[in-house]
């Protein structure tokens, strides 16, 4: 998305409708960020009761060598729509339930090329979900064990119909960001249980050749420096790296989230009062709002603070970059850490102003 119509909308950006089949946001405070992420059936929710005695899960490992060669071939032709573009493909391919949402797939397919291009795709995992059994839609939780119960994966996806499903995550090899791509696929009783498309996930695996894991060494290596606001979004950006998905919990992640809730919240900390130098001398601002945001495909921050009201674009630019200043001045390994910002000016409950700004251009 450029940037220009990024700036044109409202700060409801950060909880983007989606649709389809819909997949449970893990229920972890820390899961607040939109992080950039391409999904076309992304529902957040708060967790609510969920239906796991009905269901079941089998990993990769676990399926049958004609259950995997199945997968395989439905998922194959879906992937490589995604990847080239091929639209007419992703459409006819669609769950007779989710054909309503063509819209939003059609978006989530289209963020996704810039992540996927340059790469060749390469199965990490998958897993059938089998909820034959449920008598009615509802929030569903999977585990998903491997054969020695050593490992379990958990997946919840909300307001799922019974039905048996399935969900397959790639990533894209050699591709410059080192695309994630997250499909889930349904089965349609409509034509002999063949597997059709029911949502899809993309999220960069790299930022400037570094990824999931790189950031987690580097969010620890911040938090022992006591640098809690750096250190807490660049576990965001880690978390984000190393899954396509928020609806998937995996042994590795939850340590991550422990990790993390050994820190300090920026969130617990707004708002806050900024108060501007030079110009700005005398005038403060509130922080209400400071998250990861990776829309551009860098790790920047996303800043919401209520402004002045201010209607020329330049006196609103100064003003959002002494915003940024002030903020760094609370925060300095920001500058070091993170790209860039993006400032969004809210006055009487309205966004009156947009901007990003690169760490360089901000002053001191």
């Amino acid at each position: 998305m450029d940037r220009k119509n990024r700036m044109a909308q409202n700060e409801t950006r950060f909880h983007d409708k989606q649709s389809g089949v819909k997949a449970g946001r893990y229920p972890a405070r820390i899961g607040q960020t939109r992080m950039g992420q391409a999904a076309a059936t992304l529902a957040l929710f708060a967790f609510s009761p969920i239906l796991a005695c009905a269901v079941s899960c089998q990993t990769q490992a676990a399926m049958s060598g004609p259950e995997r060669d199945v997968l395989i071939t439905e998922v194959a032709p879906l992937a490589d729509a995604v990847a080239k573009q091929n639209l007419d493909l992703l459409q006819a391919s669609l769950l007779p339930a989710v054909v309503g949402d063509w819209e939003g797939i059609r978006s989530a397919a289209q963020a996704a090329k810039p992540l996927l291009q340059g790469g060749t795709i390469q199965l990490r995992s998958g897993y059938l979900l089998d909820a034959t059994d449920l008598k009615t839609a509802g929030d569903t939780q999977f585990f998903c064990t491997n054969a020695d119960n050593s490992v379990t994966v958990t997946v919840n996806l909300r307001g799922l119909p019974p039905g048996r499903y399935a969900l397959v995550i790639a990533d894209y090899a050699g591709a410059p960001m080192a695309g994630q791509l997250a499909l889930i696929l349904g089965q349609d009783a409509t034509q002999g249980g063949k597997w059709k498309l029911g949502g899809l996930f993309a999220r960069e695996g790299a930022l400037d050749g570094h990824d999931g894991l790189w950031y987690w060494v580097r969010a620890r290596a911040l938090a022992k420096k006591d640098t809690s606001w750096s250190a807490w979004f660049t576990y965001d950006a880690a978390r984000a790296l190393l899954l396509p998905v928020d609806f998937v919990s995996t042994p590795n992640m939850e340590k991550l989230n422990q990790e993390q809730l050994q820190l300090k919240s920026p969130s617990d900390a707004l708002p806050i009062t900024l108060a501007g130098v030079g110009t700005y001398t005398g005038i403060s601002w509130k922080l209400t709002g400071a998250r990861l945001d990776l829309g551009l495909h860098e790790p920047d921050l996303a800043l919401t603070y209520e402004g002045t009201g201010l209607t020329d674009p330049v006196a609103a630019k100064s003003e959002a970059v002494g915003v940024m200043a002030a903020l760094l001045r609370l925060q300095p390994t920001l500058r070091e850490n993170f790209h860039g910002f993006w400032a969004y000016a809210m006055k009487d409950g309205k966004q009156t102003f947009a901007i990003e700004v690169a760490m360089k251009d901000v002053p001191n």
